[in-house]
């Protein structure tokens, strides 16, 4: 699958989200084929960023850190028990669960985008980072019905944290989350995962992927607060290769790149 990202002037450029699935040998048929469609596009280059942990070089390419998928995440194992699952867990991790199921938080899923958007307004703003639009989100739900999943926790009968998991072949994902100013001492967000992975458990999924942490030995990361959080869930760190770029018009490629180090 190849995504057109537009840019100003008439350019864009081409993504490979998660692929190519392909070997080393296979990449030059690959990029004869798509550079009739890159000058049709008038595309500037192409990114690839395979789900792959061994680096591989590609020829012509050059990798970059401006990935829109995240290099660094946890993987748990759903083939164990439920009570493995929870040992390998850090032990905050299992008190902040059963604590949530003491103070009688309750999760079920849901279809109400409205609360989860309010929850998530809530969260951006206490985090001081940026979601996407309502719509985003709802048209997660109603165009992969059967994939994305969104679960509300609810305690005394009000929402006060969501996550949206999507199942894709033998993986639940953690895409989103969120959770309001109010009850955060009753830890509804631990229960919220450990019910989603309970819940990909019985539909026989392999793996539960946490979606992304900050990198090993990285001090002031951005991402430091929720890698904490997802930590205390145990898994296995997997780092898969940056990823990488290949220019159509090098020039004005590389007039992109400074832009883009510039605004940062």
């Amino acid at each position: 699958m190849i995504i057109r990202q537009e840019l100003p002037k008439g350019y864009c450029w081409l993504y490979a989200a998660r692929g190519p699935l392909i070997q080393n040998d296979q990449m030059d048929t690959l990029l004869e084929a798509l550079k009739p469609l890159a000058k049709k596009e008038n595309a500037i280059f192409l990114r690839i960023d395979p789900p792959i942990t061994k680096q591989i070089k590609f020829k012509g390419f050059r990798e970059t850190h401006s990935g829109f998928q995240p290099e660094d995440t946890l993987i748990i194992d759903l083939t164990k028990s439920e009570e493995e699952i929870l040992k390998q867990m850090k032990q905050k991790g299992r008190y902040n669960i059963r604590l949530a199921e003491k103070k009688g938080v309750k999760i079920a899923e849901s279809k109400d985008i409205d609360s989860f958007y309010s929850l998530l307004e809530q969260t951006t703003t206490r985090d001081s980072f940026h979601g996407h639009d309502k719509h985003f989100y709802q048209q997660m739900l109603d165009k992969l019905p059967q994939n994305a999943i969104l679960y509300l926790a609810t305690y005394e009968n009000k929402p006060i944290a969501g996550i949206i998991i999507t199942h894709f072949k033998d993986t639940a994902i953690y895409y989103f989350g969120a959770s309001g100013n109010e009850y955060r001492n009753v830890m509804a967000p631990y229960l919220l995962q450990w019910h989603a992975m309970k819940e990909a458990k019985k539909k026989n999924l392999k793996y539960y992927d946490l979606l992304g942490i900050a990198p090993e030995n990285t001090k002031d990361h951005p991402w430091g607060g929720v890698t904490n959080f997802k930590k205390k869930f145990g898994g296995e760190h997997v780092t898969y290769v940056p990823p990488k770029e290949y220019s159509f018009k090098p020039f004005i490629h590389l007039l992109y790149r400074l832009y883009k180090k510039i605004k940062k």
